[in-house]
Order: structure tokens, then sequence, then C-alpha cells
């Protein structure tokens, strides 16, 4: 029974900790979605516009940002004031040293 209790414990610790992130494409629009529920602030920053900051709105406890999806850009967030890169199939390490997901249209 101890072991089976200490299991859900950390099963639940690491589910809480974790993030998802992942997209939909509308036609011509992108909609990125980052599940980070204990999150109280959601920036994106996009090469679309020079990594201007983007407030991120919280819909049904989801993160959303829709953005155009006719070409290729590069992005990352920044969460509760913290740099955040979520898992993305396509990254490039930028001018900093750091990583930016790069979203890729479909052709």
């Amino acid at each position: 029974m101890k072991l089976i209790t200490s299991g859900f414990i950390v099963s639940c610790a690491i589910l809480a900790s974790c993030s998802t992130h992942y997209y939909k494409i509308h036609g011509q629009e992108v909609t990125l979605y980052l599940e980070k529920h204990q999150a109280k602030d959601v920036s994106l920053f996009c090469s679309m516009d020079d990594f201007q900051s983007k407030k991120v709105t919280k819909q049904n406890g989801v993160w959303e940002m829709t953005l155009p999806a006719h070409k290729a850009f590069k992005y990352f967030y920044r969460v509760d004031g913290e740099i955040f890169l979520p898992s993305c199939p396509l990254k490039e390490k930028d001018d900093f040293g750091a990583e930016n997901c790069i979203f890729e249209p479909q052709k």
C-alpha cells in the first residue's frame, strides 16, 4: 500500500508541474495552446514583430494566442516573469545562446 501511495503522490507532483504545448491551424491562422494551469501571467514573443511582447489569454484553463499561419516564425513564452520554451518539434538557437521554437506552415 505504501508503494501505491508514494507512486500516486509522485505522479500528481509530476503532472502538476508539467505543461503541454500544441497548436491548431485554422485556414490562414494558427492558434498556439499552452497548458500551464498554475501560471498567472503568460506573454508570447514572436519573430513576426521583432519579438515584441504579446499578452496571451486564458480560455477554459488553457493559454491561447492566434497568429497568421502564412509564413514560418520563431517564438518563446515568458511565464510569470521567467522565460519558458515549451517542448516543440523544431528549435533553433538564437543570437544569445538560448533556443526558440519554430513554427513552419504546412505546404
